[in-house]
């Protein structure tokens, strides 16, 4: 399928891995042209250099909790290719994890700071040059978490739902300019995030990377009926084709990509 953004500038943060890497690959081989961002400049260029050859990309280091970069990274974008018609915010951190009643509020806010407050300010930041464009697509990385809280992750939760909200919000201020504003919720996806907590969990029960993958999906997350972490690829896939011209009527919703994780069917 022709998603129809060739020529087309998008912005992609969290870019260095993961889903926001994968997004990237795929909207390059639709003939978008992609500034890959994250915080890390080393990596994020490294994952620029290995994207070229599927197009023209440019890596741009920032940390999206402060103003001043994220205003950095528009003006970077628009020196290179000009005014941003797709971003997709796939930056984000697990955040503090353990009992509500351990977690400070400094910890909370370091979730709501990355995972929220980073979405309000790239939005912000890229929003008017779609608008005068006539044109735009804004694609916001949730999680089932948002709809399904887990009780151990629940600044990160909470910040997930805010998240989601903020994109249905957007959808309606800013779809009568031509700006389609939604979000994709992935559950327990194969990323160096969902890395780190396995390696965490089998150091904690003194077992293998394997078992405590198994055991997290027996226990943790019954509702994925294929019993396995997703791929990038798979979200990547429904992110791209949001931010296509295809997607033309689609706008303020929440596609869920989890593998049957959430029970309910709301949202």
């Amino acid at each position: 399928m022709d998603l129809g953004i060739k020529g087309r500038v998008a912005v992609v943060t969290g870019g260095d891995s993961g889903i926001g890497r994968c997004t990237a690959s795929l909207l390059l081989q639709e003939g978008a042209k992609v500034v890959l961002s994250d915080v890390d400049a080393d990596a994020v260029e490294a994952a620029a250099a290995e994207l070229r050859s599927l197009g023209e990309v440019t890596a741009v280091a920032a940390d999206l909790t402060r103003l001043d970069a994220v205003e950095a990274l528009r003006d970077r974008t628009e020196a290179a290719y000009g005014p941003a018609h797709i971003l997709v915010n796939a930056a984000g951190i697990t955040g503090p994890t353990g009992d509500f009643l351990t977690i400070t509020d400094a910890q909370w806010m370091e979730a709501i700071e990355a995972d929220l407050m980073a979405a309000v300010r790239v939005c912000r930041a890229f929003l008017p040059g779609m608008r005068s464009a006539g044109w735009g697509r804004i694609v916001l990385i949730g999680s089932e978490d948002a709809v399904q809280p887990y009780v151990e992750e629940l600044p990160y939760c909470a910040a997930k739902a805010g998240l989601i909200n903020l994109s249905k919000g957007l959808s309606k201020a800013y779809g009568p300019d031509g700006v389609l504003v939604n979000a994709v919720s992935p559950a327990f996806i194969a990323t160096p995030m969902t890395d780190a907590m396995m390696e965490k969990r089998a150091k904690e029960r003194g077992t293998d990377f394997d078992e405590a993958l198994t055991s997290f999906l027996d226990e943790k997350r019954p509702g994925i009926v294929a019993h396995r972490r997703g791929e990038p690829e798979e979200v990547a896939a429904a992110i791209a084709f949001l931010c296509s011209a295809q997607a033309s009527f689609i706008t303020g919703a929440n596609l869920r990509v989890d593998g049957g994780a959430v029970f309910t069917m709301s949202v």
